[in-house]
């Protein structure tokens, strides 16, 4: 086996979220730092990597950035799907203590996500391009004063200390990756399972075409958990990217498509793959707290 079959590229420094993402679903490969989303797709198509662990959307922070417009042009397929729990740490130098901070640093996001705290310091906060740059960042530094917001993993790659765990405000702060790779891999469809169905779509350019184009969805029973906007270069008609409950050769989700392909100027599957367990798990949950409401 090559070394590449065992390789899971990632956007981001070692000690990034992501990197942690790559752990837990795929412990037994060896995970692979990339600059960019586009340097992470390009380690798959050279080879250098067989999948990679894309960040689409957080619980919080709503979409990632860019990533529904290099997702249809990456050349690569969705085979998978993880949720990351994120918890968030105050990563300091050791022998530093709260009192001393007068700095805390993070990608925006992070901070963003853990005001509560920062106002409760009285920290001036510092924006870096990501988490894991700034635990770096700190680590290099040495100094007693300043901090990092990171993930757990960056403080041991990094010899720093948590002065503070989950520091997060928002208790269900949630990361949903993708996982990506140069070949679909769609399982077979057996007439029952749990799939999740990811793909892009442009509109003719015609009144009430996206209404005609999801009536199909609706009057089939397929359940569209995603539908995201965006321009083209034109600026004439928008472009999507939806995700569905169901196997793309399910009958029902079949016949939906059809609908969709009328109205449509292209569709493009990007793919079929099993629900993650974290979706029952969250709907049970919703389940119990509107009961309880």
């Amino acid at each position: 086996m090559a070394p590449s079959d065992t390789t899971i590229a990632f956007q981001g420094m070692p000690g990034a979220y992501s990197h942690l993402a790559c752990r837990e679903a795929y412990g037994g490969m060896e995970p692979l730092p990339c600059r960019t989303f586009e340097d992470a797709f390009a380690a798959v198509h050279d080879g250098r990597a067989r999948l990679a662990m894309i960040p689409i959307e957080n619980s919080v922070a709503g979409r990632v950035a860019d990533i529904h417009h290099l997702l249809p042009d990456s050349g690569l397929h969705i085979i998978g799907e993880h949720f990351h729990r994120v918890n968030h740490h105050l990563l300091a130098v050791p022998g530093a203590a709260l009192g001393d901070l007068t700095h805390v640093h993070s990608h925006v996001h992070a901070l963003n996500q853990c005001r509560d705290l920062i106002r409760d310091l009285g920290v001036t906060p510092v924006v870096h391009v990501d988490t894991a740059g700034a635990a770096k960042d700190i680590a290099a530094q040495g100094d007693k004063t300043q901090a990092a917001i990171a993930s757990s993993l960056a403080g041991e790659i990094y010899g720093l200390v948590s002065l503070k765990r989950n520091i997060e405000d928002a208790e269900h702060n949630t990361t949903r990756f993708v996982v990506m790779a140069l070949a679909a891999e769609n399982p077979a469809y057996a007439g029952a399972g749990d799939f999740i169905t990811s793909f892009t779509f442009r509109v003719r350019n015609v009144p009430a075409a996206l209404y005609k184009a999801m009536g199909g969805f609706a009057t089939n029973g397929v359940n569209m958990t995603k539908l995201e906007s965006y321009v083209g270069p034109d600026f004439i008609a928008a472009q999507f990217f939806a995700e569905v409950e169901g196997h793309v050769d399910a009958p029902a989700v079949k016949l939906a498509f059809e609908d969709l392909n009328h109205y449509s100027e292209w569709i493009r599957v990007l793919g079929t793959y099993p629900a993650h367990p974290f979706r029952k798990a969250a709907a049970r949950a919703a389940a119990v707290a509107a009961q309880g409401a």
